[in-house]
């Protein structure tokens, strides 16, 4: 009974003791809590009283800014009023000076007029005095002073035509001989066959091929005639174009050194020939151009230029022509003050033309003059390559100089050689009685002209048509040509059938 006592006494001191530390912790807490809401209070009042001094601040600034901007429109409408004002005195002063002048114009009017009176009563005098008006006097001064100018001019003209007289002929032929001993150039020969020399029977066999497949194959291709008989050891292209024998020889050679020959191969070793020799024609044109010193020259004229390389004038190299030419016409243009570079320009190209005849019907330099005009050379350039021969009239100095030194490097001994090229314009001309017909796909003049080939479009030509062509043909070259013997006509009708096995 006493343990419970005591523990009731236990417990309610307890929760006494309890309750007193509770009201202690109360107290402090609240006490804690007032002085954080007064510590609050406070800042919150400190950013009050911070933000109305801003906002005070702010508006003081406003009002100053409002303050300057009045001020400066003031000032502003001030300075307008003063310029307006400034102006208003220059437009009175305007006005004052415009009526002096006025008035200074009538006063300046009355005195023209006295002085015009003055004059004329001054005329009337002199009139009276020399008993002539003043356009017979006028007249009379003129004629006097044309007689004793005229009698000057014409001692002066006839002076200047007897000393021209005396000396053009002698400074003519200083100026060509000085040009021609500054100008020296090999003697240029042309022939219309090439010899590649065998190496053994046995290449000799592969190129003729089984019952002549090979050899016809090659001379199909390319349109030279192919002798391989005629001199031990040689095997002999002929052919009066060079640019089809060079082609010829070029695949010769390669094949010769491969030595797989047979027709699929002949056709391709013929095709890279053939773009060996065109970039051969252009490398020739432009080394044409840079060694006379022209730049600016048409890459179209140009790949023309490098054809002459392969053509020939009565058996004289016509790109090498060209070249002497333009050295020529420098020099003589340079001694007779005329355009140097028109006339080494229009040399080098005046027989451009030659290397279309075949394609465009007309005279070599009238086709020079319009493929350069076409192909955008400078017009005196096309005037004067057009103008170097005698049925075209020369309307420049430049064109003179061509028609000179042209003449200067075609006359001299050994330039030329007339029977070879008459023979090659005798295998052209066989050649383009051929290519009149219809059909015609090409036709190649062979051995020195005794055979004419002509391979035609199976599409377009059967074969009873090849043997009405073939006869054609050869009554065409009977009625226009004169040629010694007999001329073959060989019409050949080919027709491929090619597919790839994949």
């Amino acid at each position: 009974m006493e343990a419970i006592v005591l523990a009731i006494v236990g417990l309610v001191a307890g929760f006494g003791a309890n309750t007193v530390i509770t009201k202690q912790r109360l107290g402090s807490a609240e006490e804690k809590a007032l002085k954080e809401l007064e510590k609050a209070k406070k800042e919150s009042q400190k950013v009050i009283e911070q933000a109305r001094e801003e906002a005070n601040r702010q508006v003081d600034e406003a009002r100053k800014e409002e303050h300057t901007r009045r001020r400066e429109l003031k000032d502003l409408e001030q300075r307008l009023v003063n310029r307006e004002e400034s102006l208003d005195k220059k437009l009175d002063e305007l006005d004052k000076r415009n009526e002096n002048l006025r008035k200074n114009e009538d006063e300046v009017e009355a005195l023209k007029n006295d002085i015009r009176e003055i004059r004329s009563k001054q005329q009337e005098k002199l009139e009276k005095i020399a008993k002539l008006t003043k356009d017979d006097a006028a007249t009379k001064l003129m004629q006097m002073t044309e007689r004793d100018i005229k009698n000057d001019l014409t001692g002066l003209v006839a002076k200047m035509q007897n000393e021209a007289k005396e000396n053009a002929e002698e400074q003519a032929a200083l100026i060509i001989t000085t040009a021609m001993e500054r100008m020296a150039s090999e003697v240029t020969a042309e022939r219309t066959i090439t010899s590649l020399k065998l190496v053994d029977e046995e290449m000799k066999g592969r190129i003729i091929g089984k019952e002549g497949r090979n050899i016809q194959a090659l001379q199909r291709a390319t349109g030279v005639d192919i002798m391989v008989d005629d001199t031990p050891g040689y095997i002999v292209l002929s052919c009066f174009d060079p640019v089809r024998r060079e082609v010829a020889r070029q695949t010769m050679e390669m094949l010769m050194k491969d030595g797989r020959i047979h027709p699929g191969r002949i056709e391709e070793v013929v095709a890279k020939a053939q773009a060996t020799v065109e970039k051969d024609v252009v490398r020739a044109g432009e080394d044409a151009a840079r060694e006379v010193g022209v730049i600016g020259i048409p890459k179209e004229i140009l790949h023309l230029l490098g054809e002459l390389r392969y053509r020939t004038s009565y058996g004289q190299n016509v790109l090498k022509h060209s070249t002497e030419m333009a050295h020529i016409a420098g020099m003589i243009a340079e001694e007779l003050g005329a355009n140097v570079k028109t006339a080494k320009y229009a040399a080098l190209v005046h027989d451009l033309g030659k290397a279309l005849t075949h394609k465009i019907e007309g005279k070599h330099h009238h086709i020079s003059g319009e493929m350069l005009r076409k192909y955008g050379a400078p017009e005196e350039v096309a005037l004067a390559a057009e103008q170097h021969h005698d049925d075209v009239d020369a309307t420049s100095v430049e064109a003179l100089i061509i028609r000179v030194v042209d003449a200067i490097s075609a006359s001299r001994p050994g330039a030329r050689n007339i029977s070879a090229e008459n023979f090659g314009e005798r295998m052209k001309e066989l050649e383009n009685v051929a290519n009149s017909f219809n059909g015609i796909e090409k036709s190649y003049a062979i051995s020195a002209g005794r055979e004419v080939r002509v391979f035609v479009k199976p599409q377009a030509i059967d074969d009873l048509n090849a043997i009405k062509l073939a006869r054609d043909i050869a009554t065409k070259i009977e009625s226009t040509m004169q040629y010694p013997g007999t001329i073959k006509v060989n019409v050949i009708r080919e027709t491929r059938a090619i597919e790839f096995a994949k």
